[in-house]
């Protein structure tokens, strides 16, 4: 396995020059794909420009993988799942404010990195760990909301209508596994994860975080009306990071 201090590059100036024009190129070619709304296709391309800059090549392609599977699993009984009143709003097109929501904590990470904030290897956990939990919710939330036979509200386990802000079912439930493992294993193929036991506690750590984002969903959505969507989802992301970090010291996993 490629040493996660060695997938990322030394910082320059050509570097960030690359990755500003790469990114303005694909961004608009990229304008025509379903999968973003035109504002969000401009976030995306600050976004994308951070990334290739802090992380590389690697660190970019880590996120862009995201949004495709994110997108893709959206897609999936989209046309039910209208007709049932449940599926995302534009088509399924995420604006800025989700291009954020879910990104912020990773971009934050990546930026610690490329200035030496602290231990690569470290900070990589949390980074990986963030995506791997909001592609977990994404699973869940999409699979959940299209092919969840019993919808039981995760506080108290009864039964609620798909779609209540901290629902979960086997189905939803098995696919927020799936999508943590998947993502982990796109960053295990990249080189951003060093080992198979920091891999192991990524995939574990991005489950739980999904978990604990229904619980905040059952417990606060709809009592704080400052509690959003798209602030769950960042809130979610940093425990992940965080998590992963935590564990990361005592488990031995930064030699």
């Amino acid at each position: 396995m490629l040493s996660a201090s060695a997938a990322i590059p030394p910082q320059s100036i050509s570097i960030w020059i690359t990755a500003l024009l790469l990114n303005a190129v694909l961004i608009g070619l990229a304008q025509r794909l379903p999968l973003l709304t035109p504002a969000g296709w401009c976030h995306a391309g600050i976004l994308g420009t951070i990334l290739w800059g802090a992380l590389g090549w690697r660190g970019w392609l880590a996120v862009v993988a995201y949004l495709a599977l994110g997108s893709l699993v959206t897609k999936l009984g989209f046309a039910r799942k209208q007709d049932l009143g449940l599926a995302e709003a534009r088509g399924g097109r995420r604006g800025p404010e989700n291009v954020w929501g879910s990104a912020l904590t990773g971009l934050v990470l990546a930026l610690f990195i490329a200035i030496r904030v602290g231990p690569t290897q470290w900070l990589l956990m949390g980074f990986t760990a963030s995506f791997a939990a909001k592609l977990a919710d994404t699973f869940g939330s999409e699979i959940g909301k299209r092919w969840g036979r019993t919808t039981l509200l995760i506080t108290s386990l009864r039964p609620v209508p798909p779609g209540t802000e901290g629902a979960v079912s086997l189905e939803g439930t098995a696919a927020s596994a799936f999508g943590s493992l998947l993502m982990t294993l796109v960053m295990v193929g990249l080189g951003l994860l060093h080992s198979v036991e920091a891999a192991g506690v990524v995939v574990v750590v991005g489950f739980i975080a999904t978990l604990l984002e229904s619980l905040l969903g059952a417990t606060g959505q709809g009592r704080w009306p400052w509690l959003s969507n798209e602030l769950v989802n960042g809130l979610q992301t940093a425990w992940a990071a965080g998590l992963a970090m935590l564990l990361a010291w005592p488990l031995g996993l930064l030699s």
